[in-house]
């Protein structure tokens, strides 16, 4: 499939900048192909500026328009289950919702790319839940975003969630040399972020290679805990039914508080065949939704005159 023209456009991959669902009805896209034969039907065309796909950088700025959004930044190694993570979190919001007074769902801009990550946890007839998909390097200098919005009964003004999916790679990456051109999603993701959930697989960590995977997360450890600048970060242990060496965990654990102390901590695990335990994942989401960003503090103003009628910022002798 051939890139579009449009530099703020990602299809194939997120979704077309100006809503079509079918390309060949998009004049950028389409440039010199041939109109579709048939008449145009009307009830195909999205008149709104969201497709419901994964958002991009693009659709942010629509997000955006009214207040920032929390933005969390999923971050860890290849196959640790950060979008199995993301598509229990999105279950457990459709089974429970929140459990938050404050934190009731709203609506959202991407249902379509909520739906994508967690259909294969879902029951289907002849096909039991499985794990989501790996997430594939595409090169790309941003990830695939994830959007939600809580509102709570007694404000008129809600709050957007934005999550990001994407793949490990980057981060290996990035934990290696911090401006690698392959990490530079994860360079974006760390500048922007709004709150890190960092990802420790446990079965890397006890399989033949857990020697290779210590030393890697303490790497990515390290890297996130040199940019986070006082933003909330959490340790998740994800695939949580699975044991490991005791040495091991502490190992992996020191590395993390020794740079992040304020670090908090959460233990997950998605069994194949089984539902999504609600427990533990409700604790982690609540999390997420009662953290938040660090506050600015500006400067104290200096005086600008030895004029009493015009001194600000400091005493008057």
């Amino acid at each position: 499939m051939r890139e579009c023209t449009n530099a703020n456009c990602f299809v194939p991959h997120v979704g077309c900048d100006m809503g079509h669902v079918d390309l060949h009805k998009c004049p950028i896209w389409a440039g010199n192909l041939k109109p579709p034969s048939k008449p145009a039907d009307v009830s195909e065309e999205v008149l709104l500026p969201w497709s419901g796909e994964a958002l991009g950088l693009a659709d942010l700025a629509f997000v955006a328009g009214r207040a920032r959004p929390m933005m969390v930044g999923v971050v860890g190694p290849q196959n640790a289950g950060k979008t199995t993570l993301l598509a229990s979190l999105y279950l457990l919001v459709g089974r429970h919702g929140t459990g938050l007074e404050d934190r009731q769902f709203a609506g959202s801009f991407s249902l379509a790319g909520w739906e994508a990550v967690s259909s294969a946890l879902r029951w289907d007839p002849g096909h039991p839940p499985d794990f989501p998909p790996h997430t594939a390097s595409r090169g790309g200098r941003a990830p695939g975003f994830l959007h939600t919005r809580f509102r709570s009964p007694h404000s008129l003004s809600p709050a957007d969630y934005v999550f990001a999916d994407a793949p490990g790679e980057w981060f290996q990456r990035w934990a290696v040399n911090r401006d690698s051109v392959e990490g530079a999603g994860a360079l974006w993701l760390s500048d922007h972020a709004d709150i890190f959930l960092l990802v420790a697989d446990r079965e890397a960590l006890s399989g033949e290679t857990r020697g290779a995977a210590r030393n890697a997360f303490r790497l990515l450890a390290r890297r996130v805990g040199d940019e986070l600048r006082g933003r909330p970060v959490a340790l998740v242990w994800t695939k949580s039914d699975i044991d490991i060496d005791d040495a091991m965990e502490q190992a992996v654990r020191s590395a993390v508080v020794d740079v992040m102390p304020n670090v908090a901590e959460f233990s997950v695990s998605i069994m194949q065949g089984d539902s999504v335990p609600e427990t533990s994942m409700m604790k982690l989401f609540q999390w997420i939704l009662k953290e938040r960003r660090p506050l600015t503090r500006l400067p104290q103003p200096t005086a600008q005159s030895d004029d009493p009628l015009f001194l600000f910022g400091g005493a008057a002798t």
